[in-house]
């Protein structure tokens, strides 16, 4: 798509392509958490064979053009589901939804072969944060059998604040977002990230928190391991960051 300036995007770009490299070995598989589907039941994708899903409106004609043919993995789906239920949550697969742009458009970048297998997990009505960190918790045991478990969201998402009054704010969420995840204790970065709405410039950051409560499955799947900070930039306006934990964890 034509930005501008037209370089809005290739920073992130860069460093969605070679992500693959700070990830290490090949994984067996992905579950990606993605801002932009949420259930009363916490749902993955089960189709062998994903479509996609243009959840966007009004973008030129040949976003919708967009191909990426991974293969999805109904055995995974059912594992996800299976610990999901034994952790106390109400759980299930959907045969029929395909990859939201959440999925597709980073992942044409990380592994644009699309021959890693990739399942995907959504958010669960509510919206609440310790459940979606006790989420994490109930499917960490995946990052030891070769599964990636990706957090897709955005650590600034404002719509309607991008632009140049965006800087002060998401520059005061990120400091705090930072400090948070990257605590070496684990114990309070997870009690910092709960009680994110006290953060400075919380709901200015984030209206509605959809786009962040990936990276709070993530943090709960990471257990003990440390988070660190792998990317920042400043887009439209805005500071936003990328972190990881643990990176590689295969048992």
């Amino acid at each position: 798509m034509d930005w501008n300036p037209p370089d809005t995007w290739n920073r992130l770009a860069d460093w969605l392509g070679q992500l693959h490299e700070q990830v290490g070995e090949k994984p067996r598989a992905v579950l990606v958490i993605s801002g932009h589907w949420e259930e009363d039941s916490v749902t993955v994708t089960s189709n062998p064979a994903p479509p996609l899903y243009y959840d966007y409106y009004g973008f030129p004609e040949h976003t919708y053009q967009l191909e990426y043919n991974a293969p999805g993995s109904p055995d995974l789906a059912r594992q996800v589901v299976d610990l999901l239920l034994r952790g106390g949550f109400p759980a299930n697969g959907n045969a029929e939804r395909g990859f939201d742009h959440g999925v597709f458009v980073p992942f044409k970048l990380i592994y644009p072969e699309a021959n890693i297998p990739i399942v995907q997990l959504s958010l669960r009505t509510g919206l609440d944060p310790e459940q979606h960190f006790a989420i994490g918790r109930a499917i960490a045991s995946l990052r030891r059998e070769g599964v990636l478990i990706v957090g897709s969201g955005m650590s600034y998402h404002n719509l309607r604040g991008f632009g140049p009054s965006a800087g002060p704010v998401s520059d005061r969420f990120d400091e705090w977002l930072t400090t948070a995840v990257c605590s070496q204790d684990t114990t309070e970065r997870d009690e910092l990230l709960t009680k994110w709405t006290t953060a400075p410039g919380a709901r200015q950051a984030h209206p509605r928190e959809e786009h962040l409560l990936p990276l709070m499955v993530a943090a709960g799947a990471a257990g003990e391991d440390l988070g660190r900070k792998l990317f920042q930039d400043r887009v439209m306006g805005a500071t936003v960051s990328a972190f990881g934990f643990g990176m590689p964890v295969w048992g």
